[in-house]
């Protein structure tokens, strides 16, 4: 089994101005100087930052750019997500871009993050695709993996890699990096965290192998991220065991039908006691005052900022 090289970029991202034009220059630069590279992840909504007033229709002139990029570099491309206009809502979608340029796959966010994603829809289909002669790989997006089941259903479902752009820049990224190790460890595969910066995380993006093992841990500055793998690692794993001692998917395997909690009919009166999803209630406010900061955010040190009319009501 040939190895098989993929790229993270976590650079900057803005959420008052189009990351476009710096992404593609980010790829130009990452392909020579790793021409070697086959595969290239970005952070989640990378290109336009996380306001949900830059939703637009997945199709548009950002997808027209990406498949020129991808055949011009002749590689696969997972260009992080954008919030989609699809009908009168909005959701969170990645798409996968083949080295001849083509829409592969697209796969929407199935867990947005309350509150910081309150009126995007969430997804309802897993997402895995294949890469020919190389293997399966699946796409989940940031809050997906805090619910076991969403890495679950992928591995179950073949794949070796897990894609996984994300947008963390809260106090429980030091979770998240735990939780991308026990996600490797426990599916005996691939995981691929990838962060933004600025508007768009805090960095520390994290690669880990089949063992659960650290490959990479980028710190909080903008890097470009080249890792070969090798494959046959995850079959061996998944085969004969992690570190050649437990076999966690055989084992649920086994005892995939012991799991009740998931069948019609179940009990579920303490998680219903928990109360209803908490979303705040000032839904419009709360758009105002974050699109206010990143006004902030974006002037030059010393400027005083023009607050308009309709800041205060």
């Amino acid at each position: 089994m040939r190895p098989f090289a993929i790229a993270g970029v976590q650079m900057k991202v803005f959420a008052t101005q189009s990351n476009v034009e710096m992404m593609k220059v980010k790829l130009d630069i990452l392909m020579n100087l790793y021409p070697w590279v086959e595969m290239v992840v970005f952070s989640e909504l990378c290109a336009y930052g996380p306001l949900i007033h830059t939703a637009q229709q997945v199709d548009g002139p950002f997808e027209l750019e990406m498949k020129r990029m991808a055949k011009k570099h002749g590689i696969w491309l997972l260009p992080g997500s954008i919030f989609e206009k699809r009908g009168d809502q909005v959701y969170n979608t990645a798409t996968v871009y083949n080295p001849q340029g083509e829409v592969v796959t697209r796969y929407s966010k199935m867990f947005p993050f309350y509150p910081y994603e309150v009126g995007v829809t969430p997804g309802n289909e897993f997402c895995v695709f294949d890469v020919p002669d190389v293997g399966k790989f699946g796409v989940s997006i940031c809050y997906d993996m805090w619910f076991p089941e969403t890495i679950r259903t992928l591995s179950v479902m073949g794949a070796e890699v897990i894609l996984h752009p994300t947008l963390t820049g809260t106090i429980d990224r030091e979770i998240e990096l735990s939780i991308s190790r026990a996600s490797a460890a426990t599916n005996q595969c691939y995981f691929f965290d990838i962060n933004g910066l600025e508007s768009g995380g805090s960095g520390r993006s994290i690669i880990c192998g089949p063992d659960g093992r650290i490959l990479y841990q980028a710190d909080s500055t903008e890097e470009l991220i080249p890792i070969e793998i090798n494959m046959e690692k995850v079959r061996r794993s998944r085969e004969l065991g992690l570190l050649r001692l437990g076999q966690p998917l055989k084992s649920f395997r086994d005892h995939i039908g012991d799991f009740k909690i998931y069948k019609e009919g179940f009990d579920r009166s303490y998680l219903d006691s928990l109360g209803p999803l908490i979303k705040p209630k000032r839904v419009d406010e709360l758009a105002k005052l974050k699109m206010q900061e990143k006004n902030l955010e974006s002037l030059e040190p010393g400027t005083e900022y023009k607050r308009n009319l309709d800041d205060d009501e």
